[in-house]
C-alpha cells in the first residue's frame, strides 16, 4: 500500500494498529514500498520504450531520463535578414497652457529624432474658450 501512495494513517487503520507502531514495526518495508513501486514502473516503461511501437513511451524515457527536449527558435529579422531597428520614444512636457494647434506643432511637432526617424504625433483638439 505505501507503493502505491496510501499514506501511512491509513494503512495503519487496515492492518489494525496506530500509526506510530506501524513506523516502528515496518518502518523498512514503508521505507522500501515506494522504491520498489517506480522500480516495477520504470521497469515497464523501460521495455515499452525499448520494444518497437510505442513511440510515446520512447520519447517520454529520452525526455525524462536522457535530458532531451523539444526546442523552437524564433528569430526576428528586418528586411533581407538585417537585423530590426531599434525604436526610440520621445517624451515631451506639454505646457498646461492651451496652444492652438498651429503653435503645437511649431514648437512638438514633426521633428525628427536623434536617429533619423520621425516623431509620432498624438491626436490634438484644440480648446474652445
Amino acid at each position: 500500500m505505501a507503493g502505491y501512495g496510501v499514506p501511512h494513517d491509513d494503512i495503519a487503520l487496515v492492518v489494525k494498529c496506530s500509526p506510530p507502531t506501524l513506523r516502528k514495526r515496518f518502518r523498512n518495508e514503508l521505507d522500501v514500498a515506494a522504491i520498489e513501486a517506480n522500480t516495477r514502473v520504470a521497469q515497464t516503461l523501460y521495455q515499452q520504450a525499448t520494444q518497437p511501437g510505442n513511440i510515446a513511451a520512447t520519447i517520454f524515457w529520452l525526455k525524462a531520463r536522457a535530458g532531451w527536449r523539444e526546442k523552437q527558435v524564433v528569430e526576428v529579422t528586418g528586411q533581407d535578414g538585417a537585423m530590426v531597428p531599434a525604436l526610440s520614444l520621445t517624451i515631451h512636457r506639454i505646457s498646461d497652457k492651451p496652444v492652438s494647434e498651429a503653435e503645437w506643432l511649431d514648437s512638438y511637432g514633426d521633428k525628427s529624432s536623434a536617429n533619423g526617424a520621425q516623431t509620432i504625433l498624438p491626436p490634438y483638439k484644440e480648446v474652445e474658450r
